[in-house]
């Protein structure tokens, strides 16, 4: 492709709106255009990537015998309302209704609408198991939008939906699954981790997240620093014995600390540590309230707080609500005279604890030398805080160590949550009707084009993974006006393009210093250029990962490419 006959409007500047590397070179780069808030055009470029990233999901999705679909954006809100995410997805979905009245969303997801295909087409156990998939677009209305592709109010995603007749089914293609993903995105280059999931707004209970590793991810990892063992820092077991002091028990004091409420102002106040205090939250799940402990120096995770509780949403209890149910403010709570009725649940470090510091449920006065058991009961102990680095991991080989990532899949085992709810059912082979068994598996598709270009750049632009340019070849002649460099230059160009090499030939009038700008921030794997030795039919050779820059003479150039673009 000649330059002047695509369109490629690089920029010097760095636009002031973008915040990381990936967003401000692909603006740069001419590979993506912000039309609004979160909303892009990809460009020639951008566009090329994606097809070459679509290509690999296919190959992959293809192999695992998943077949391709493509099902509409608009959705009827009747699929939403049997689930009942109509109600609970929130803010983010697009709603909207047409000239007769009728509610639509435009597609966040799709599970309702391949489970209503599924329900009407499929009515034996014969048809089973059935993987789908689709590469489309979605569209989450965003409260902050940011990042560039990373976080859009309208993205390309792939999507896959299997349906079984049995769990041992439907972990035979989970497996599959992770196996392609793993494959997917080692192909495409990226430095990656499999890492133990929530499931969100989805639903089901197996999943895992890929995250490509980068600094600016908004997620953190919980990895092993001797083994496998990677999670979401939300879902990241703690499995660790605690030190309990061989202290003798205390009589439990109460004593005034006016104007202390947080456990930092309490470690000041009263001289203590931080992990002999007892931090008392108060949480609503669903509509009940729960009383939970967690240890000074740790946080609760209200992820696991959920999955504990089996509820569908857990959040803090406002102030209001704390003082209407235990009649006092939220700096002074503790777990002692509680009302009956309240469960309390404490998270496994509390049972440690020996005499601790609590609120005494009065303003301005704490306790000291509160003993879990014998001063407060509780009904279970369970894992419920974030884990920190250094904890020991969970299976007891190596320790934590904390990464960020983006997410650019996730896979689940949604069991029948979706199929239960919309009665979408099979007939087994004793002619019983069962809902479909269901698995789900996204990958962010124009996510990933940000996640490489934020892992392969540098000062001067990007630098592609040779499987994932938009070209293989940036062929630059340096002054179009010379007749032997323009000569030798189209000769090039026809050459390697007979040899089915993906060029993209820069003829364009420009000085030799905003060809080679331009090229450094295309990044392309690599960069012939035919300048002042072309008389000696010699051309420079630079390798964009690397900067190496070497001489070719001209009748070795295919040899040499080829055994450049063969090496893996």
């Amino acid at each position: 492709m000649k330059q002047t006959k695509t369109f490629i409007p690089t920029m010097r500047e760095v636009p002031s709106d973008a915040d990381i590397k990936s967003h401000q070179l692909l603006l740069r780069a001419g590979y993506i255009r912000q039309n609004t808030s979160g909303i892009y055009s990809f460009l020639p470029l951008g566009k090329k990537v994606l097809q070459k990233i679509e290509t690999v999901i296919r190959e992959e999705m293809e192999a695992i015998d998943a077949v391709e679909v493509f099902m509409p954006a608009l959705q009827q809100a009747e699929l939403w309302q049997e689930t009942g995410r109509w109600y609970s997805y929130g803010p983010e979905l697009f709603r909207m209704k047409d000239r007769h009245n009728r509610e639509f969303a435009l597609g966040a997801t799709h599970e309702e609408v391949i489970t209503s295909l599924v329900r009407d087409e499929v009515k034996s156990y014969k048809k089973l198991p059935l993987t789908m998939f689709q590469i489309q677009t979605k569209f989450r209305d965003e409260q902050r939008p940011r990042f560039g592709l990373l976080r859009g109010r309208e993205f390309i995603m792939k999507d896959a939906y299997s349906f079984h007749a049995s769990e041992e089914s439907l972990d035979v293609t989970y497996q599959d699954m992770m196996q392609a993903y793993t494959n997917i995105f080692t192909r495409l280059g990226l430095n990656f981790r499999a890492v133990i999931a929530d499931g969100g707004s989805i639903g089901g209970t197996g999943t895992h997240e890929f995250m490509a590793l980068s600094d600016i991810g908004e997620d953190t990892i919980a990895y092993s620093d001797n083994s496998s063992y990677a999670a979401n820092l939300e879902m990241a077991e703690v499995n660790m014995d605690y030190d309990k002091s061989d202290e003798r028990l205390k009589e439990m004091e109460k004593v005034s600390t006016p104007e202390v409420r947080a456990i930092s102002d309490l470690v000041t106040f009263l001289g203590v540590e931080a992990n002999r205090c007892i931090k008392t939250l108060v949480f609503k799940a669903d509509d009940a309230f729960v009383v939970v402990l967690g240890r000074g120096d740790h946080d609760i995770n209200d992820i696991k707080l959920k999955n504990v509780l089996g509820a569908e949403v857990v959040e803090l209890a406002d102030e209001v609500e704390v003082k209407k149910l235990l009649s006092c403010e939220v700096g002074s709570l503790g777990p002692i005279k509680l009302p009956l009725e309240l469960k309390v649940i404490a998270d496994k470090a509390i049972a440690s604890i020996v005499n601790g510091v609590c609120g005494a449920n009065e303003e301005g006065f704490h306790l000291m030398n509160v003993n879990p058991e014998r001063d407060f009961a509780v009904d279970r102990y369970e894992d419920l805080r974030f884990t920190l680095e250094g904890d020991t991991s969970p299976d007891g080989n190596g320790t934590i160590k904390f990464a960020k990532g983006i997410e650019v899949g996730h896979i689940f085992k949604l069991g029948t949550t979706y199929s239960a709810k919309m009665d979408a059912t099979y007939l087994d082979e004793n002619g019983r009707a069962k809902p479909f068994i269901m698995g789900c598996y996204g990958i962010g598709v124009s996510r990933i084009l940000a996640a490489v270009a934020e892992q392969f750049n540098d000062e001067s632009g990007l630098k592609w993974p040779k499987k994932l340019a938009p070209y293989q070849v940036h062929l630059v002649a340096v002054n179009v006006k010379d007749e032997i460099q323009k000569e030798l230059a189209d000769e090039l160009h026809k050459l390697l393009k007979s040899y089915r090499y993906e060029v993209l030939y820069d003829d364009r009038p420009e000085r030799a210093g905003v060809k080679f700008a331009d090229s450094d921030l295309i990044g392309l794997p690599m960069r012939i250029t035919v300048g002042k030795k072309a008389t000696e039919g010699i051309v420079e050779v630079k390798f964009r990962q690397t900067g190496e820059t070497v001489d070719w003479q001209r009748e070795e150039i295919t040899e040499k490419l080829q055994a450049f673009f063969g090496a893996e």
